[in-house]
């Protein structure tokens, strides 16, 4: 990633980090998509140090017409950040229950609101229990931060913008949900099933397998299987914007950087009636 910030660290190389005089924070943020909740999961073991957060509560908006995990105000945001230990300019790392996903978007949403230095522990909580790292059940009480949010860091879809990449020839909108969802042949948590009109179904694990990212160079060779080449804008969606939160992190790592998050995803677009449904291939 010429030129950029690594936005993956390894648990032996964190642990040395969190060993200094002044550490990253450390920001659980363990969730699953139909529970339960991850704040257990913290509470029975944790890294030291480490801060629970939300994703559903604290990294995102309601839901509603927006989507099931739309993008949080700014402020509310802002809040939740400084009373985890948020401070500007200073080191950020996220882990969550080993997937990838939460983690993502936590990273996504912090980049998002103008913090650039956060990383994603790779492997997560599992990565870090296999190296034999200490955990513990101690909840740090952090210092408040001063870390302002200021969105638009990183470039988003809307539903409009969405169905224009899917439609263009220049551009192409994956959609990152399993091929069967994709299809239109079955959908467990949304109302309607399909996908947007002109979109490429790329399933998550062809660019990430159980929370690890293959090299960059595998990566490209992916993303370009898939349409994503040099100079085309490309975009990622899922159900609700969590997913495709690793697809674009797995863009940045391929050298996308511009590669935009349409948040909403599917649990938005079908939210109004009147948008289009393509169904099979």
């Amino acid at each position: 990633m010429s030129g950029t910030q690594d936005p993956l660290v390894e648990p032996d190389r964190l642990a040395g980090e969190l060993d200094r005089a002044v550490p990253p924070v450390l920001l659980d943020v363990r969730w699953r998509l139909t529970g339960p909740p991850g704040r257990d999961d913290y509470a029975a073991a944790h890294l030291p140090g480490a801060v629970f957060v939300d994703l559903d509560t604290d990294l995102c908006g309601p839901p509603g017409a927006a989507g099931r995990h739309p993008l949080p105000d700014p402020a509310a945001l802002q809040a939740a950040l400084r009373a985890a230990g948020v401070r500007a300019g200073h080191p950020v790392v996220v882990y969550d229950g080993g997937d990838g996903m939460a983690a993502a978007r936590a990273w996504w949403t912090l980049r998002w609101a103008g913090h650039r230095d956060v990383r994603l522990l790779h492997g997560g909580f599992p990565a870090w229990l296999a190296a034999g790292l200490p955990t513990s059940t101690a909840v740090p009480t952090p210092e408040p931060g001063d870390v302002e949010v200021r969105p638009g860091a990183l470039p988003v879809l809307d539903a409009g913008r969405a169905a224009a990449l899917a439609a263009a020839g220049d551009g192409v909108l994956l959609d990152v949900r399993a091929a069967p969802r994709f299809r239109g042949e079955t959908e467990p948590i949304d109302p309607v099933a399909g996908h947007v009109p002109g979109a490429v179904n790329l399933p998550a694990p062809a660019y990430v397998v159980d929370g690890r990212f293959p090299a960059a160079a595998a990566l490209r060779q992916r993303f370009a299987a898939a349409g994503v080449t040099a100079g085309r804008p490309v975009g990622a969606y899922c159900g609700s914007g969590v997913t495709a939160a690793q697809a674009v992190l797995a863009l940045h790592l391929a050298g996308r950087p511009d590669a935009a998050l349409y948040v909403g995803s599917w649990s938005e677009w079908v939210a109004d009636e009147s948008r289009p449904v393509a169904t099979g291939e």
